[in-house]
């Protein structure tokens, strides 16, 4: 009969981050005393264990280039939710499977929940801060409004996001394509019938999104 962990271990990204402050501690005593001191007393070991897990991010968020300091363990969900403030990118479930989380990294859907941050270094993502132009929406936009595509409007970010994509990779050739293609993006209001009308429309209109 196997046994729960017991709730005084530490988790690995704990214990690494004390190993990294026990070396800064320990490079501080090997000096002299007094430099030991000062490495305590300006918290060297927080700083230096920050420096070490964090690395550099060159990535392009709505056309603007970023230049950052991330974690590895980071998702790109939560770096555009916590580190840039770009919320509009829901965190639904956190496990893929609901859609509220979807963006476009060079131009193709990903879920950001499921991808870390650090592995589209030099890519380009766009979020639904980035689809309209200033105060003009997006043609996917203006249908879903046009269309009643959303009630309590939580996953609507992600569908729309999803439906623009659908459209660009050619999925959206009949309602039944498009219900199939969008099926990764659940809405729990169920106004899946507006959707793809909505979807059908900015199809008809043949217009470059």
């Amino acid at each position: 009969m196997s046994q729960k962990p017991s709730k005084g271990i530490p988790s690995p990204r704990d214990s690494r981050r004390d190993f990294l402050k026990q070396s800064a501690v320990l490079t501080g005593i090997a000096l002299t005393p007094k430099a030991a001191i000062t490495a305590a007393e300006n918290q060297w070991d927080e700083k230096l264990a920050d420096a070490i897990e964090k690395i550099p991010l060159n990535i392009e968020i709505n056309g603007i280039q970023k230049s950052l300091s991330v974690e590895p363990r980071v998702t790109l969900l939560d770096l555009l939710r916590e580190q840039l403030n770009l919320t509009g990118t829901k965190k639904g479930c956190d496990y893929g499977q609901c859609g509220a989380c979807t963006v476009h990294v060079n131009g193709k859907r990903v879920l950001s929940c499921l991808t870390l941050a650090v592995m589209h270094d030099g890519e380009k993502v766009t979020t639904i801060e980035g689809l309209a132009k200033g105060d003009e929406l997006h043609p996917m936009q203006e249908a879903f409004i046009k269309h009643d595509g959303f009630q309590c409007g939580y996953c609507t970010s992600g569908q729309i996001m999803s439906a623009v994509a659908c459209i660009r990779e050619g999925h959206a050739g009949s309602e039944t394509e498009i219900r199939e293609f969008m099926s990764g993006n659940l809405c729990r209001c169920g106004a899946y019938p507006n959707i793809v009308d909505a979807i059908v429309e900015v199809k008809k209109q043949g217009k470059n999104i």
